[in-house]
């Protein structure tokens, strides 16, 4: 069931139209969009979690899928950081001119292969954006791009996800910006054990209150 506040939307350049939840809780003082993982768009039910948390936090959210049904169904495209870094930047671009958001700051919440993307974006375009946070994400895709990251980083990886782990600790090396590297105990990949996602949900939304509202 969609809360209330939620609403559905869609960008359109072109010939590519992207599909949206739009969560607008009253008097937002930060927005946060959210860069999926492969294989997964604005319906995910971990990130919808974690949107949720962050909307009873204060923030308005953008849930969104960066590929259309067709595109998603191509691994090349699942994959292509530069094309969803894209997308990422297109949503930004919308949410400065829809008359709702446009004097909201803007944070980036990362998932997996979205965490890539997010972290391109952010070294492509800084203005009005202030954080990112990267859930069991893979920065390491973004390689070329990270120390040139001006926006508050934070990495939270599960504590059995080894080879994850090891891609962000490279990551947070290159980084240059404000940085922090959480690891969640006992947690893998998708954070599917027993409280560990609402942890990532609780990091999210502090990180976010010290560098999406302090900075408005």
């Amino acid at each position: 069931m969609t809360a209330q506040h939620e609403h559905g939307m869609r960008i359109k350049e072109g010939r590519t139209t992207l599909e949206g939840i739009l969560g607008l809780p009253p008097g937002p003082r930060g927005l946060v969009v959210f860069a999926h993982g492969s294989g997964s768009g604005r319906l995910s039910p971990r990130n919808n979690f974690v949107a949720r948390h962050l909307q009873r936090d204060g923030f308005a959210t953008l849930l969104l899928d960066l590929l259309t049904e067709e595109e998603a169904d191509d691994p090349r495209k699942v994959f292509d950081i530069d094309l969803l870094a894209d997308r990422l930047l297109l949503a930004k671009n919308w949410v400065e001119t829809e008359e709702r958001t446009r004097n909201l700051t803007i944070g980036y919440f990362g998932a997996s292969t979205g965490a890539g993307a997010a972290l391109q974006a952010a070294a492509r375009e800084p203005a009005n954006l202030k954080a990112i946070v990267s859930r069991g994400g893979r920065p390491d895709l973004a390689e070329p791009y990270l120390p040139s990251v001006t926006a508050s980083t934070l990495l939270i990886v599960g504590g059995h996800d080894e080879p994850v782990i090891e891609m962000n600790q490279a990551a947070y090396d290159l980084l240059t910006c404000e940085k922090k590297l959480i690891i969640v105990p006992g947690a893998t990949h998708l954070f599917e054990e027993p409280a560990t996602l609402e942890q990532v949900a609780e990091h999210a939304g502090r990180w976010f209150q010290q560098y999406l509202f302090q900075l408005q």
